[in-house]
């Protein structure tokens, strides 16, 4: 099996990009953030204390999940189910931000991450995937832009859906999310010693993915 590993700071267009580039290969989409929520979901299910850490870990202990290609869409598959509609409530999405701190359910997720990319042809995106979970990836990527393009693309994002947005306020809020992820003492935010550096200031998705398709087949031959 091979594997694309995408990471890069919050904004930088991970998650589109990946989604091109796995549609264009066929291969599988990997959401880490929907596994994550699937998590979470799965500790409410048990009934857990989300804020207690021993039960929470408890919990993650008995949850089996993986993401399928399906139709040309990326389905969540908890325990044998598909829970892809029940990932975007507003409780699944604040528990999700709870269990992620939980070492137990990250080592889980991690593990359960590898098993994907052993069984399937994934492109997965996040924070570390080529500098921790998926360190022999055949390409590693390290896309990011400059922290106002980032802020300008949520600001718009956000315009466009019909919510209200200040954009300096996404700004202060990128650049601290940036500060946090860089220096977190586990599996901190930064480029593979193997990876490439991508710069998406001034390219659309559709360029990005391009881009790493070019990488890819080249790498490739």
């Amino acid at each position: 099996m091979s594997s694309i590993a995408i990471d890069g700071p919050a904004g930088a267009g991970k998650s589109t990009v990946a989604k091109i580039v796995a549609a264009e290969l066929g291969f599988v989409y990997v959401d880490t953030g929907a596994m994550y929520r699937a998590m979470a979901l799965h500790v409410l299910g048990r009934g857990a204390d989300i804020n207690d850490a021993s039960a929470v870990a408890g919990a993650c202990e008995s949850a089996d999940i993986s993401i399928e290609r399906k139709n040309g869409e990326q389905r969540v598959i908890l325990n044998g189910e598909d829970v892809t509609g029940r990932l975007r409530t507003e409780q699944v999405s604040s528990a999700a931000s709870v269990v992620s701190v939980v070492p137990a359910v990250r080592a889980k997720l991690v593990m359960l991450q590898r098993e994907l990319a052993v069984k399937e042809n994934v492109v997965m995106d996040g924070r570390d995937i080529g500098t921790v979970v998926l360190p022999d990836a055949a390409l590693k990527i390290f896309l990011t832009a400059d922290a106002e393009v980032r802020a300008k693309r949520r600001y718009l994002e956000l315009i466009a859906k019909g919510e209200e947005a200040d954009e300096a306020k996404i700004l202060e809020d990128i650049k601290k999310r940036d500060q946090r992820d860089m220096t977190r003492a586990e599996a901190p935010l930064k480029k593979a010693d193997d990876g490439v550096s991508v710069d998406s200031s001034d390219m659309s998705a559709k360029e990005v993915a391009a881009k790493i398709l070019e990488l890819w087949r080249n790498r490739s031959e």
